[in-house]
């Protein structure tokens, strides 16, 4: 028999994530690869999830989401980023912001349209952008003063008569990047320009470090008509399993996705909207706690990774950390990354995989720092035997 999967999906096999986790299950290796806490969000957000359970909040919500969550939404985005959108028709919920994403290229992405997209890029991108039939167009980022910026020049090069829609991830996951305003200016001068849509992945909007400011490209002049927003409450929350996110855009942008949606999972776990909801509303102290957290974190393993002869670019977000392998005479981030749980017992992750242009990431792996301080320590002193 003949190869069964579509053609357009065939450069697609298993994730990286579930290759290398389940290379940390069977050789007992520390998990720094995949980006998921070992521990849980706040007491009283769990507490609602289980009471939601018990009394019977069990079967199909509505397709748009409760009435209660897309209220939180609405009232989140307008408390904190001043964007106003209306909770009945301009929020609407999906099974995480993968799932938001998807739909939202699947809906406003006609074969043969172009999207750009910033590499290295989360690997969802590159596979719901071929499930759609579109292309994608890829700007790189580039080590620029110990972070990972682009050049506008490259950016505006990708714009071609094709081009339809640009994703945007701040901050930014693999490299850490935080978009400044500047940068988010360009970004919206071409879409304003070229009449692009932009679809912005955001799950780490809260979690920046130092001076780092996560600023809405929804929020720069005329953009919120033209930017579809996605987000969830897995990274903020530490509950990435509930895969529970939204979508907020214009009402004709929200009507697209629920088009699609609606026939790919309808909707979304009753028990964890609840809970959502009152997280959003009532636990946004505990996330600056988190996020505090996690900027110590952060720089525990920076600190360990740069004593085991790694360079180490510090993020500005999310929960990665890049280290360059060539100082301790690597080349290849897939080879060491496959690798190194036999020769140092630790898993991480090879950021070519998130690149069109391997070879601009070859020599970068990414280390996870959402974990226990004794996780973190136990790790470092581990890719010590590498030097």
């Amino acid at each position: 028999m003949s190869e069964p999967l579509v053609e357009r999906m065939r450069e697609f096999g298993e994730t990286i994530f579930a290759e290398m986790s389940a290379l940390a299950v069977r050789t007992g290796a520390i998990n720094l690869g995949q980006g998921f806490p070992d521990s849980s969000g706040p007491a009283g957000m769990l507490d609602i999830a289980v009471d939601a359970i018990r009394t019977g909040d069990n079967q199909y919500p509505p397709g748009p989401g409760t009435g209660e969550l897309r209220e939180a939404v609405a009232a989140q985005r307008l408390g904190r980023y001043g964007l106003a959108y209306d909770p009945a028709t301009e929020v609407f919920v999906t099974v995480g912001a993968t799932e938001g994403i998807a739909a939202s290229v699947l809906a406003l992405a006609e074969p043969g349209d172009e999207v750009i997209v910033f590499e290295p890029y989360y690997d969802s991108y590159a596979a719901v952008i071929a499930l759609a039939g579109a292309v994608r167009r890829p700007v790189t980022l580039r080590p620029a003063g110990g972070r990972f910026a682009f050049d506008p020049d490259e950016l505006r090069a990708a714009v071609t008569p094709r081009t339809r829609l640009i994703l945007v991830n701040s901050p930014h996951n693999p490299s850490g990047t935080v978009f400044t305003r500047g940068e988010l200016e360009t970004i919206a001068d071409l879409c304003r320009e070229h009449d692009l849509v932009a679809v912005t992945d955001e799950v780490y909007e809260y979690l920046t470090f130092d001076d780092a400011e996560h600023v809405p490209l929804a929020a720069l002049d005329g953009m919120r008509e033209r930017t579809v927003s996605v987000s969830s409450v897995g990274k903020s929350f530490s509950v990435t399993g509930w895969k529970t996110g939204w979508v907020t855009a214009p009402a004709p942008f929200v009507r697209a996705v629920q088009s699609v949606k609606q026939f790919l999972t309808f909707a979304v776990s009753a028990p964890y909207q609840r809970a959502a909801a009152y997280a959003l509303t009532n636990e946004i102290a505990w996330v600056e706690e988190l996020r505090k957290s996690l900027q110590g974190k952060r720089d525990r393993l920076v600190t360990g990774l740069e004593a085991a002869g790694f360079d180490v670019y510090r993020p500005q977000g999310t929960y990665f950390v890049q280290a360059d392998i060539r100082p301790l005479g690597f080349t290849d981030g897939m080879e060491l990354a496959r690798a190194l749980p036999g020769r140092a017992g630790v898993v991480a992750i090879p950021t070519q995989v998130f690149y069109d242009h391997a070879d601009a990431g070859a020599h970068f792996v990414r280390f996870a720092f959402c974990k226990k301080d004794e996780v973190i320590d136990a790790a470092v002193e581990r890719l010590a035997r590498l030097r």
